[in-house]
This record gives structure tokens, sequence and C-alpha cells, in this order.
């Protein structure tokens, strides 16, 4: 199995419990709300053509979709987008259906200059080739468009201090070796990967109100509460 179809293999199996993760009940729906402002200051009026890159189970998509976006989510975990799929049919009938197709999110198989917006959460920690990944990237959003992206320091003490096994045997060294940015102990090494792709404009804003929530509730099974960041930039 190649390094992508390991992470494929770990994701499609943990779809069901990820997704659950995402829509904790003891939340009450504050996360939603808090998610909702936190896309809405980063993102252009809606509507806007945005590409979900590595959309997952949904949430990020059809939160986006909620704000009256044309959303597209691609991802290559079948099982997250078996889900994603029925959280799409969960949808408001007023709300536009998102576009969920199978795709890689290290090369986007869309023509120049397709989408306003490029969105991601938790995917920069588990970027294969993110130097290919970017200029892809950069490739399909419009030169006025933006990059959106959440991610966190997850695992500054390295991969394997992760306490599911089936995790750590999905995460093994070849796999570990492929992802530059899994193990970064700062935000900055993900806002540098940027720059040194080619995007301008570079901004980290970190999201103090998600992290006051997780500390209410606790973060999501087998994370610990860390601070997000809002990376934001321009092609």
């Amino acid at each position: 199995m190649s390094v992508q179809d390991r992470m494929n293999d770990y994701w499609s199996r943990r779809a069901p419990a990820y997704d659950a993760g995402q829509h904790r009940p003891e939340h009450g729906g504050r996360d939603r709300a808090l998610w909702a402002e936190v896309w809405s200051a980063a993102l252009p009026p809606a509507p806007a053509d945005v590409l979900d890159l590595g959309c997952g189970s949904g949430y990020v998509t059809t939160l986006l979709a909620g704000l009256g976006h044309r959303v597209t989510g691609i991802d290559l975990a079948d099982g997250m987008l078996e889900v994603a799929q029925q959280r799409v049919a969960e949808l408001p009938a007023t709300t536009r259906p998102p576009r969920l197709l199978r795709g890689d999110m290290v090369a986007p198989d869309f023509p120049d200059d397709s989408f306003d917006v490029l969105a991601g959460r938790y995917v920069l920690w588990t970027l294969r080739e993110p130097g290919a990944a970017l200029a892809a990237w950069r490739r399909v959003l419009r030169p006025d468009g933006v990059l959106a992206m959440v991610d966190s320091t997850w695992f500054p003490d390295g991969l394997g201090s992760h306490g599911s096994e089936d995790f750590t045997g999905s995460y093994d060294d070849t796999v570990r070796a492929a992802l530059p940015l899994a193990e970064a102990g700062s935000i900055e090494a993900s806002a540098q990967a940027l720059r040194d792709g080619g995007f301008r404009d570079v901004e980290v804003t970190p999201l103090t109100g998600l992290l006051e929530l997780d500390r209410a509730h606790g973060a999501a099974p087998g994370h610990d509460v860390r601070l997000q960041f809002l990376l934001t930039a321009r092609p």
C-alpha cells in the first residue's frame, strides 16, 4: 500500500467515530456557531465557489453550504465520503447541496482558476508532498481568491505519542517520513510552508473561542486540548 492508501484506509475505518466526535451533543450547537464565525470572517461574501480540500465527513462542507456558498468537497477516504453524503442529505431543502467527489487534495483535478476559496480543516498536518500540493492549489485558485486553512500542532511529541494503536499502526515510520508537517512544534511551520509554496499575505489567527469550548467540554476523543489556528493567504 502507498502512503496515501494507508491513510485512506485508516480514515475510512475511523469515519463514523470521527463524525460523531465532530457532533458532540454536550456542545449544544455552540461549536457550529463558532465555526460559522471563523469561516465567515475568512471567506468573501456568499455565494463564492469553494473547494473543501480533504473534506472528511463533511462538517466544513455542509457548514459552508449553509452559509450560502457553492461548495465542492473532495476526499480520498471512501468511508469519509459515505458519511459526508449522509450529512449532505440532512441539509435543509433551502440549502444548495454541495458536490462531493473522490479526489486527491494534493492534485485537485479541476481547471485553472476554478475557485474563489480553497478551504481545509485538519489537513495540513497530514499533507504529503506539500510543495506539489501548494502549487496545485495556486493553480485552481483564482488570482483574487483566498486560501483558508484551520489546523494545529497536534503531535509535537511525535505521532508515536498518540494513544491509539490503530493510528500508530497506520501512521507508521514510512507514513510519518512522508508528512513533513505532522510533528511540527509550532504553527509557524505550516505558515512557512504556505510562503514557500508561493502564497502571499499569510496571516495566522489563534482561535481562542474554540480553545475555551474544548477546555469546557474536552477535545474530541483521542485528542488533547490544543489551540487551533486559522491560516489565510493569497495566491
